[in-house]
Order: C-alpha cells, then structure tokens, then sequence
C-alpha cells in the first residue's frame, strides 16, 4: 500500500451501464496510483426479480439465474478491465436492495471509498424510482465518488 494515499480499499459497483464502467476506469487508476485493494461487486435487485417474474412468464429462479448471469459478466470484464491498469479485484455478486448491498459491504469490508457512476434521471422518475447512487451517498460511512457518464 501506499502510505502517502488515504485510500487502501476501493468498492466498485457495477450494473453494466457506460457509467459504471467509466467510473471502475477511474477507479483502477486510483487504486493503481494508492496501491489499493479493490473489489467489484453486482447486486441482483429482487425488486426488479419480482417485477420481471410477475410481468413475464418466466418463473423468478429463471430470472435469477439470468441476472446472476449477467452480473457475472458485468465484474468479469471490469476484472478483465483492472488488468490493463495492471489491479487486481476482488469480484462479489449478492442479492437484494442494491444501495443497501453496497453500503453494507462497503462497511463489512472496512472499504475507504465507494467508486460508482451515475446515470442521470430526470422528471417524475427520478423522484419515483430514485437513484441507487444517491442513495449509497446517503446511507455509506466512507467517501462515495460519482462519476458522471
């Protein structure tokens, strides 16, 4: 580690979005830079399990298995990613309230900075749905860094 950074942990989340990946870039570049440890975690949201399974005619385990799919291939290629910054990640995928998820890891794991994108919404979705991002803000005991797409 670096002595001179204050930052020895970095948690990236990821849903695969552009801003996502522009955010764990950022991150790889300052983890390379502190010599962090750095771990890249999905949350498969139930919310949207529930909403997906009740809308379709797929049955939730279906739906799950697809979005544990696809969170796998999201933190696989930010693993992929971190190697060209030449970092090493920790991958985490878990179940739930996305924001939640990410605060509680970050606190469980002993992160010192939260590393995310942020898609911006605007109008009646944005105070309906909420944001995740402002969310981790809110909720997280160490620093979080928005990174706008």
């Amino acid at each position: 580690m670096n002595d001179q950074c204050i930052f020895h942990h970095l948690l990236i989340p990821t849903d695969g979005s552009e801003a996502s990946i522009r955010a764990a870039e950022l991150g790889f570049r300052l983890a390379l830079v502190c010599k962090a440890k750095v771990t890249v975690m999905y949350v498969m949201n139930t919310s949207l399990m529930d909403e997906l399974s009740r809308f379709s005619d797929r049955q939730r385990n279906d739906v799950r298995a697809e979005l544990r799919e696809s969170g796998w291939r999201y933190v696989d290629y930010l693993e992929e990613l971190a190697r060209n910054y030449h970092v090493s990640v920790e991958k985490v995928i878990l179940e739930g309230e996305p924001y939640k998820e990410i605060v509680d890891l970050a606190q469980r794991s002993d992160v010192d900075l939260i590393v995310m994108g942020h898609v911006g919404r605007h109008g009646p979705r944005r105070i309906l749905v909420g944001s995740v991002t402002e969310r981790v803000i809110e909720f997280a005991n160490c620093p979080v860094l928005v990174v706008k797409s």
